[in-house]
C-alpha cells in the first residue's frame, strides 16, 4: 500500500485560517467606514415605524388596451406620482413598483400629507395647448407676450416630412393690452352689449355717434393677474398652477428650460388631448445623427392637430408654439412653421435618455392607465414606535434564549457561536444602513421579523458544525483532525439549508406586494450573510481554537470533553496475523 505523499492536506483542511479572518475584518471595516462617511448611521425606518401613510395602487387598462400595463408605463407613472407628492413639499416620499401592476406609495407624515393622498391615484392628464405668452418664471410687474428671445435648453418641433422650429426663452416686449386681447380671444368671451343699466362708458366717434367701451371680462382679468403673480421658482406654486383647470379653459403653467431655470406660460384651451396620440417614442435619426421624438396621432387626433397647427403656423413667436402639458406642467413647447397632420416629430438638443423619457410621457397619455386604491394604511408615529419597541424586545428575548441554550449545552463552544452572531448582527446593521440611501430600503416591522427569524437560521448553522465535530470525537479522533474532517460534511448541510431558505425568501419577494417584501428581503439578506460568517469567521476561529490546550485537550467546560461525549478509544492501525498456508490449500 503506497504511503500518502508528504504535504497533502486532509479533506476540508484549512492551513491558513488567518487569511479568511483578515478578509472578513477588512470587509467589516470598509462597510462601517462607508456607513459613517455617508452620514447614514441608522437604518432608514419604514412607514409603519416612522409614521405616515402607505398606499397600494393597482393599474388598470381600458378595455382593448391591456398592453398599456407594461414596465415602461408603470415606471413613467412612478415618476409622475413621485413628482406630484414631492412637489407638494412632502419630503422623502417613496414611490416604487411592486410586481407587474402595483405601485406602492409611502408618504411620511408631513403638512401636505392629506393633499398628497388625494393626488396620488389621479390619472395623469396630457394636453396640447397653444402658447399665448411666455416669460421668465419670477413674478412680473406686468404680463407680456414674447415675440423673440434666445434659444433655450428645450427641444424644437418639426413635422414628419421636414419642418422644424426652435423653442425660445422669454424676453417680455409686448404690452399688457396685447396679452389682454389674447386672453379675451382665448376665453372666447362675447363683448358685452351696452344697455341702459350698463356701467360701460361712452365716447364720441368721428361721426358723433356714442360708442360703448366694454368693461373688462372678470375671468380675463383674474387669469391675467394669476399669470403676473405666478412664481415658478416656488415648487408649491408650480404644482398648484395648472391643477383643477378644465381642458376647455385657458390656464397658466410652468416649464423647466434647464436644470433650475423655469419659464411661465399663458396657455389657451387644450386643442389635442393625450388620448389623441396613438404612439410616441424616442428614436435616433440616422441621417441627421440626432435623437428625436416621433408622434403618431389617431384619426380624430390627426384632424385636431392639423387644425391647430394650421392656425399656429400663421402666427409669430410665441403664438406659433404649442405646449405639451402633463399634470399642469409644460414638458416641452416647440414651435410650428407649417401645418402638421397625422404624424410629427420633436427635434432639438435631445440626449437618448431625454428623448426616450419624453416619448414615454407622450405614450403614457396615449395609453391611459387608471389606478384603483387597493389599500390605505395610516400609521401614527406613536404606534410605529410601539411596534419597533415590541419587535426589538421580541428579538432580544429570542437572542437571549438562543444564548442560554448554547451556553448550557455547548459550554465553551458557545463563545464561538456568540461571536459569530455578533459579527452577523454587525454586518446586517451596517448593510441595512447603507441600503437606505443606496436603493431606498426601509426597515419596516416585517423586516424586523425577518431579522429575528434569521437568528435561528444562523444559530442552526453553528449547531450543525458543532455536532459534526462531536461525531468525529465520538469516533475516537482528536480535536484538530475532527475539526477538519467535520467541515466538508457540515458545509454541505449548511449550504443546502441556506439555499432552501434563500429560495423561499426569493419566491416570497417576487410573488408578494408591499410590506411582506420587507420580510422576504431581510430573510434573504441574512441568509447570505450566514454563509459569509460561517465560512469566513466561524470555521477559521474553530480551527485556531482547536490548537489551544483548553479545547484541544477536551477540558470539561470546553464542550468537547471526550468522556462526556462517550468517545471510543483512539483509532489505531492493526495487522492481523496470518497462519502459514499449505501449497495445496493455496
Amino acid at each position: 500500500m503506497a504511503a500518502p505523499k508528504k504535504g497533502r492536506r486532509p479533506a476540508g483542511g484549512q492551513s491558513r485560517p488567518g487569511r479568511a479572518l483578515a478578509l472578513i475584518l477588512i470587509a467589516m471595516v470598509a462597510l462601517t467606514g462607508g456607513m459613517f462617511w455617508s452620514g447614514h448611521t441608522t437604518p432608514r425606518l419604514g412607514i409603519d415605524l416612522a409614521g405616515g401613510t402607505s398606499i397600494t395602487l393597482k393599474a388598470k387598462a381600458e378595455p382593448g388596451q391591456e398592453s398599456a400595463v407594461n414596465e415602461t408605463n408603470m415606471n413613467t407613472a412612478v415618476g409622475i406620482i413621485e413628482r406630484r407628492v414631492n412637489g407638494l413639499g412632502v419630503s422623502e416620499a417613496e414611490v416604487q413598483t411592486q410586481g407587474r401592476e402595483n405601485i406602492i406609495v409611502n408618504i411620511p407624515r408631513g403638512t401636505n400629507e392629506k393633499q398628497a393622498r388625494e393626488q396620488v391615484g389621479t390619472t395623469a392628464q396630457l394636453y396640447f395647448r397653444p402658447v399665448l405668452a411666455v416669460t421668465n418664471g419670477a413674478p412680473q410687474a406686468a404680463p407680456s407676450a414674447t415675440p423673440s428671445g434666445s434659444p433655450s435648453a428645450k427641444p424644437s418641433a418639426s413635422a414628419t416630412g421636414s419642418t422644424a422650429g426652435e423653442k425660445k426663452s422669454a424676453t417680455p416686449t409686448a404690452t399688457a393690452s396685447t396679452q389682454g386681447r389674447a386672453l379675451t380671444e382665448a376665453l372666447k368671451a362675447p363683448s358685452p352689449t351696452p344697455t341702459a343699466s350698463s356701467t360701460a362708458s361712452t365716447k364720441p366717434t368721428a361721426t358723433g355717434t356714442p360708442q360703448a367701451t366694454p368693461k373688462p371680462d372678470p375671468a380675463t382679468a383674474a387669469l391675467e393677474q394669476k399669470f403676473t403673480a405666478l412664481n415658478c421658482l416656488d415648487p408649491k406654486q408650480r404644482t398648484a398652477a395648472g391643477q383643477g383647470v378644465k381642458a376647455e379653459q385657458p390656464t397658466v403653467a410652468c416649464g423647466e428650460d434647464a436644470p433650475g431655470v423655469w419659464s411661465k406660460y399663458l396657455l389657451g384651451p387644450a386643442e389635442v388631448g393625450g388620448r389623441d396620440v396613438d404612439d410616441a417614442k424616442g428614436v435616433l435619426d440616422q441621417q441627421r445623427g440626432m435623437w428625436i421624438v416621433t408622434m403618431d396621432f389617431t384619426d380624430a387626433g390627426a384632424k385636431k392637430f392639423q387644425a391647430i397647427t394650421s392656425k399656429l403656423s400663421a402666427q409669430t413667436d410665441p403664438q406659433n408654439r404649442f405646449a405639451i402639458v402633463l399634470d399642469g406642467e409644460v414638458v416641452s413647447a416647440p414651435s410650428v412653421r407649417q401645418t402638421l397632420s397625422a404624424s410629427a416629430e420633436i427635434s432639438g438638443n435631445f440626449t437618448q435618455q431625454t428623448a426616450q423619457d419624453l416619448g414615454n410621457i407622450l405614450s403614457y397619455g396615449a395609453l391611459p392607465l387608471t389606478f384603483e386604491t387597493q389599500s390605505v394604511d395610516t400609521v401614527t408615529a406613536a404606534l410605529g414606535g410601539d411596534q419597533l419597541e415590541a419587535g426589538l424586545i421580541a428579538g432580544a428575548i429570542g437572542l437571549a434564549l438562543v444564548i442560554i441554550y448554547l451556553v448550557a449545552y455547548y459550554r465553551g463552544l458557545s463563545l464561538i457561536a456568540i461571536l459569530s452572531l455578533g459579527v452577523s448582527a454587525l454586518l446586517t446593521y451596517v448593510i441595512m444602513a447603507l441600503l437606505g440611501p443606496a436603493i431606498g430600503f426601509a426597515l419596516n416591522l416585517p423586516a424586523v421579523c425577518g431579522a429575528i427569524v434569521a437568528i435561528g437560521i444562523t444559530a442552526d448553522s453553528f449547531i450543525v458544525y458543532f455536532e459534526r465535530i462531536r461525531d468525529e470525537l465520538r469516533e475516537g479522533r482528536t480535536l484538530r483532525p475532527a475539526v477538519e474532517r467535520a467541515w466538508p460534511r457540515a458545509r454541505r448541510t449548511i449550504m443546502v439549508s441556506d439555499f432552501v431558505s434563500f429560495l423561499a425568501a426569493a419566491v416570497l419577494f417576487i410573488v408578494t406586494v408591499g410590506k411582506v417584501q420587507g420580510f422576504a428581503f431581510t430573510l434573504g439578506l441574512t441568509t447570505l450573510l450566514d454563509i459569509v460568517v460561517v465560512f469566513l469567521f466561524t470555521k477559521p476561529v474553530m480551527t485556531l481554537l482547536a490548537r489551544t490546550k483548553f479545547f484541544g485537550n477536551g477540558h470539561p467546560w470546553s464542550g468537547l470533553d471526550p468522556k462526556r461525549l462517550g468517545a471510543k478509544p483512539p483509532l489505531r492501525r492493526t495487522r492481523r496475523a496470518h497462519a502459514p498456508v499449505d501449497a495445496k490449500e493455496a
